[in-house]
């Protein structure tokens, strides 16, 4: 289940991101355009005007001064008219935005005028289930991505990306998902003590992401199924995974970066919804505890919630046989204490750093395997506590459940009702 071993070794990707950043080479062998370092911009065009688009575009900005934002495109028009105006006032990056009139898509098609508008690279920063869709028809135009986590919603999704990121690599092209923690200078010092024996054989991980209610956007006229449904994306499986996939997804994926690329063999899982029972909260659940197997016998045990009134904690406790260590406080807890006192840049923008450094300098930068096996195991999550039976990493994987709606159209598009343990069945 690794990744290319380049990328997960921890040797090589502590200091692929912590390396000082050795001048950038003269070109690259993208197939998007060749670069000279400090001179050719990179076109930069962003997919889904969201806050998290928004954001990821002025973390892309900021990361390189070369850098310009060409073509923007998002189904709704107000929503792409009000993020864009965003971006062109904030006077960091503002003299990088350059998006003309005629490059701005509106429309579920919108996405393939912005591939096909001259840009170098695509953010792709819609709601997690289209993703699979826009990823295989950016690299499939020899674009380099940056695709925002999770990367699929479902296991026929899934399967897509691995499929896409092997071209990915076999083009030469980068591809970079939004697991922001692994470019995180702290987290990837204190894993690394983790890897190099600091708190011994791992046994067990405690990853728990609780926290308050998310946004829901009312209208004060009623919306058609599918215009509904985007504009509130979150409360949807078909489009967010519900949030075990698209939220408590950063927690798996640092369990199973800590086992240095392992996957779970089945999984157990609970859940439900009690404080999110009106329809407009869609079919998503607000509390998941998932127990995650292993081959070697360790486990994971995973508790996400999003509630108001409640305690709030996002924390990752690894437990070894010499000792532990906190993630999110950057801690090792054993013979030998240790806590992280170096520099720490903010993450966001560091995966954007990253990425350039890997354009320009002609060694792509591919995750997209790994963030699939981890977009996998919420996955598999969700599937372990909406049926409540245990579920396979083999069946998470070979799953015929397809969320994709029948068509992207505006108007009706009936959705499953929510999940009852025992009575949903795995498909």
């Amino acid at each position: 289940m690794n990744s290319d071993p380049t990328l997960s070794s921890p040797t090589s990707r502590r200091d692929f991101l912590l390396s000082s950043g050795a001048a950038l080479a003269a070109s690259s062998l993208a197939a998007g355009g060749v670069f000279a370092a400090g001179s050719d911009a990179l076109k930069v065009g962003l997919i889904g005007c969201g806050g998290r688009g928004t954001g990821a575009a002025k973390n892309a900005l900021k990361a390189d001064k070369a850098v310009r934002l060409t073509a923007v495109a998002d189904a709704f028009d107000d929503r792409l008219k009000e993020h864009l105006a965003i971006l062109q006032k904030d006077k960091e990056i503002a003299s990088q935005v350059a998006v003309t009139p005629e490059n701005c898509f509106v429309g579920f098609d919108a996405y393939k005028k912005v591939i096909d508008s001259g840009v170098d690279l695509v953010l792709l920063c819609t709601p997690p289930g289209f993703r699979p869709l826009h990823l295989k028809a950016a690299i499939d135009a020899g674009k380099h991505v940056f695709c925002e986590k999770p990367v699929a919603v479902d296991a026929p999704g899934v399967r897509s990306v691995i499929e896409t990121a092997k071209l990915a690599k076999s083009r030469n092209l980068s591809l970079m998902s939004g697991f922001c923690y692994r470019h995180d200078h702290a987290k990837v010092e204190t894993i690394d003590h983790i890897h190099n024996g600091a708190i011994g054989d791992i046994v067990a991980i405690q990853s728990n992401y609780l926290t308050n209610p998310i946004w829901h956007r009312k209208s004060d006229s009623p919306f058609g199924d599918m215009e509904y449904q985007m504009r509130n994306w979150y409360y949807f499986t078909w489009l967010s995974g519900d949030f075990i996939v698209e939220q408590h997804i950063h927690s798996l994926d640092k369990a199973a970066w800590v086992l240095g690329g392992a996957y779970p063999i089945a999984a157990v899982g609970l859940g439900g919804r009690q404080q999110r029972i009106d329809p407009k909260f869609g079919n998503i659940w607000d509390h998941f505890s998932v127990l995650f197997e292993y081959e070697r016998g360790q486990r994971v045990y995973s508790n996400c919630r999003q509630m108001g009134g409640c305690l709030g904690d996002v924390s990752d406790h690894v437990m070894g046989t010499k000792g532990s260590a906190e993630l999110m406080s950057h801690t090792i807890r054993a013979e030998k204490p240790w806590t992280y006192s170096g520099e720490a840049p903010n993450m966001y923008d560091q995966e954007h750093v990253d990425l350039f450094r890997a354009i320009r300098s002609g060694k792509p930068f591919n995750d997209g395997e790994a963030a699939a096996h981890s977009t996998l195991m919420g996955i598999m999550g969700r599937m372990a506590g909406y049926t409540g039976k245990k579920i396979t990493w083999q069946q998470a994987l070979s799953s015929k459940e397809d969320l994709t709606p029948k068509a992207y159209e505006w108007g009706p598009n009936p959705v499953a009702s929510v999940a009852v343990p025992g009575v949903t069945k795995y498909l």
